[in-house]
């Protein structure tokens, strides 16, 4: 079995276009294919804070598929560690054999993360846009960012995270990194009243958006929400949007945003859910006008994580095999 490690994967798979167009084309395949993706496992840590997911998806066609364990301990900050960690394991699909690890310590799943909701931006948010706001100050929302930046173009970034130093940080590296002008907010509103795009990318339990601060033209991209007991945005907002996309809809009614609108009435496991991959393999963006409000609700998929696991494999095993 091969093992490759964190420092050769981030040599190889970057967040970029070529990144971006993968997760894509992993959202159409479970639009148009027989995708065999089980429901998420999950262990949960409440005293520290923490959770462990597995995910896993075989993408029909791939000799491989990944099968992948992550975790999220959201105190780590606390001892100077991040939050998210980590391993992939490709696994044959001809004779279930373990072909090869990736010992990525999450990176991998932050790439597919931002990339997704690159995606969901490139198809739900408006063509020009000004501004960008990051509810959360983590390494995810300086992926996400850095992911948005290659389908939009933004001059502006508007965060707001509760630990200050975190933010200063924040700032100092995104106006380095992407050239642009990064502002601290002092509430949740002022990034949502203020921003053509925001990205929520937060542990939340109650929410951080309310439906009054909505405006027309907003898009946002809720990707917190991924268990049973998480919330960032209140149950209305899915229901007065103008166009409400989920990952997949089995797996968001579950953990993701339409739970909670589930369980206040505002929607049934009956109605029809547009997903993400309806538009990416219709190739057609959603909005009827620059006015409407769209929402993204991104649970994080085994076929994103059998997409990018691949992707990585492949150039690594290229890389190997020229040295």
């Amino acid at each position: 079995m091969l093992i490759f490690k964190e420092e050769e994967i981030k040599q190889q798979v970057t967040i970029n276009r070529e990144t971006i167009a993968v997760v894509e084309d992993a959202f159409t395949d479970l639009a148009t294919k027989p995708v065999e993706m089980p429901p998420i496992m999950r262990v949960d840590i409440p005293e520290n804070n923490g959770e462990v997911d597995v995910k896993t998806a075989y993408i029909p066609g791939h000799e491989l598929f990944a099968l992948k364990v992550s975790s999220g301990f959201f105190n780590n900050y606390k001892l100077g560690l991040p939050s998210a960690n980590g391993l992939m394991m490709l696994i044959s699909a001809v004779t279930g054999e373990p072909k090869a690890l990736l010992l990525d310590n999450g990176y991998l799943t932050d790439v597919r993360t931002a990339a997704a909701g690159a995606v969901a931006a490139k198809y739900m948010a408006n063509e020009s846009i000004t501004t960008v706001g990051v509810i959360g100050a983590g390494a995810q929302a300086r992926y996400q960012l850095k992911a948005l930046r290659e389908v939009r173009s933004f001059q502006h970034v508007l965060v707001y995270g509760p630990t200050e130093k975190r933010v200063l940080e924040f700032k100092e590296e995104m106006e380095e990194s992407l050239g642009v002008n990064v502002y601290i907010a002092d509430t949740p509103k002022q990034v949502v009243c203020d921003s053509d795009i925001v990205v929520t990318t937060t542990p939340a339990t109650e929410p951080v958006i309310k439906r009054e601060w909505l405006h027309p033209g907003l898009h946002i991209t809720a990707m917190g929400s991924d268990a049973e007991h998480k919330q960032e945005l209140e149950a209305s907002i899915l229901k007065v949007a103008d166009h409400y996309v989920a990952d997949v809809k089995k797996q968001v009614s579950r953990l993701g945003e339409l739970r909670s609108a589930i369980e206040e009435g505002l929607f049934s496991e009956r109605d029809s859910i547009v997903e993400l991959g309806d538009l990416t393999s219709n190739k057609t963006p959603i909005r009827t006008s620059e006015k409407d409000i769209t929402v993204a609700d991104l649970t994080g998929t085994g076929g994103q994580d059998t997409a990018i696991a691949l992707y990585a494999y492949n150039r690594l095993t290229k890389t190997a095999q020229l040295g």
